[in-house]
């Protein structure tokens, strides 16, 4: 194959295939697939929750993901060639993940992007799914292979494993280099293209984390009103927050303890501009959760801003907003926080 851009005069400039490789090592590849999942998977949309995920066995997987179905997929990755036992590592590694429940994945997720918000509501926002839909995590697994060059051997015995039925696919990938030092990266199916495709986990390699000064420079004057509002309220309030790659939670601390109470993301995240309920949080960590949950959500039902979102409320921030709103949303926050310092945390 052969690759052009056209310069300035209207001349070809020639990309020339190099080996990746010779100037790039494994983690370069993880990086480029983890920030660009849909260029490599043609109409089929990933979502990665974890890089470099350990293993029972103490492996590791290069990067773990879930599809739109909550099914997962384990990728292996390869710069140059793959070795005969790429195969082994692979089946091994799904062998592990085949066993994990919701719970686990979502611990995957928040150690590998520091949030605190859970990998369902994520993945909602991620996928645009409707309320109602209904997802089955890890179900089933999809393994997938990418690597520059695809052998003869494991293209011949990933066929034969995909029609004894393992859900298996082989993505090879070429980079190109012209003159000018501008690169080019192009990825193909070689199998499985008709289609696409409780041990303590962790991941060895997690997101960068934001702070406030980054996340107030993303925001709209919306945004800034609203969330300048909510630092100051949580600087009286004697709140903490928890900053993830993207937002963050604010939490009420106790002697032994926090809960989260709400989530907020800058509009380049996929949750938009918003802020979050902690429904979960305050379910999973405070006595008699369900009564301060249905009072948390029946006052923000009459503050008329907040929608459903799967089993929490949020507010998407897109319109203006006005300083007796944002008085109006503190002072329920004030009085929830009142509600679970009064009900304490379980097992205090």
């Amino acid at each position: 194959m052969k690759l052009f851009t056209i310069d300035k005069n209207g001349k070809f400039v020639q990309f020339k295939e190099q080996e990746f490789k010779e100037e790039n090592k494994e983690i370069d590849l993880e990086i480029l697939l983890e920030n660009n999942p849909e260029y490599f998977f043609d109409n089929s949309k990933i979502l990665i929750i974890g890089r470099q995920v350990t293993t029972n066995l103490n492996t590791f997987i290069d990067l773990l993901g879930v599809d739109q179905f909550g099914n997962t997929v384990v990728i292996e990755l390869k710069r140059g060639k793959t070795p005969r036992e790429t195969l082994a590592q692979l089946i091994e590694y799904a062998s592990f993940i085949d066993n994990l429940d919701y719970d686990q994945l979502n611990e995957i997720y928040q150690d590998y992007s520091g949030e605190d918000a859970s990998l369902e509501d994520y993945h909602q926002e991620y996928y645009k799914s409707e309320i109602d839909d209904k997802v089955s995590w890890n179900k089933s697994s999809k393994l997938v292979i990418v690597a520059s060059n695809i052998t003869t051997e494991i293209k011949q015995t990933a066929i034969y494993l995909r029609k004894k039925g393992l859900d298996i696919y082989c993505v090879e990938f070429k980079y190109f280099v012209n003159n000018a030092d501008n690169k080019m990266i192009s990825s193909d199916f070689v199998v499985g293209d008709e289609e696409f495709l409780r041990t303590k986990i962790s991941s060895a390699a997690q997101l960068p984390k934001t702070d406030k000064d980054k996340f107030v420079t993303t925001l709209d004057n919306n945004g800034k009103l609203l969330f300048e509002s909510l630092f100051k309220f949580a600087e009286q309030e004697k709140l903490i927050f928890r900053w993830g790659s993207k937002g963050f939670s604010l939490n009420h601390t106790f002697d032994n303890g926090f809960v989260g109470l709400v989530f907020g993301y800058p509009p380049n995240s996929v949750y938009k501009q918003s802020l979050y309920t902690g429904f979960e949080e305050i379910n999973k960590k405070i006595n008699n959760a369900d009564s301060v949950i249905d009072f948390y959500k029946s006052e923000l039902e009459r503050f008329g801003k907040f929608e459903q979102a799967k089993s929490n409320l949020k507010w998407v921030i897109n319109r203006n907003i006005t300083t007796l709103e944002i008085e109006n949303y503190l002072d329920i926050l004030k009085r929830v926080i009142e509600k679970i310092k009064t009900e304490g945390l379980k097992n205090e």
